[in-house]
């Protein structure tokens, strides 16, 4: 496996692993690699360092992986509260409601709700910009 930092046209930096270096080659050359942000297909490699496996593998410290975890969570909870504190929930109407923002039927706006798969397909392959929002937190009475 091969992990590449990806660039789109519209300087989205994103990263991908593919499993191998010919393995991408042939998948940007049929226009499978798009950009996660705005499914542009004009994608490149950025410049990176190698990743250099050492003989040792050591074992994260488990308070430090405790604290990063909950660091990231506490950091998407604040995301998706500002989106539903900012943002209009369409609720089923997202689809529907994205594509009339993008087309310009319907007023600009930040808008939030629910699609299903095919139509979150549909919107990224008509260029429609659209992205998951980070998952409620979790009750810790109801967490493992």
């Amino acid at each position: 496996m091969i992990r590449y930092a990806l660039s789109c046209e519209n300087d989205h930096g994103f990263e991908a692993w593919f499993g191998s270096s010919a393995d991408y080659d042939d998948q940007a050359a049929r226009g499978l690699v798009e950009c996660p942000f705005c499914a542009s297909r004009q994608v490149a490699k950025q410049i990176m360092a190698p990743a250099v496996a050492g003989t040792k593998r050591s074992a994260p410290d488990p308070e430090t992986a405790k604290k990063v975890q909950a660091m990231m969570m506490e950091a998407a909870g604040q995301v998706r509260a500002h989106v539903e504190a900012n943002f209009d929930n369409v609720g089923d109407a997202f689809a529907r409601e994205a594509r009339a923002i993008h087309e310009g039927k319907s007023e600009e706006r930040g808008i939030y709700g629910h699609a299903t798969p095919a139509e979150v397909r549909a919107l990224k392959e008509d260029g429609v910009p659209c992205a998951p929002l980070p998952p409620a937190p979790i009750d810790p009475k109801k967490a493992n």
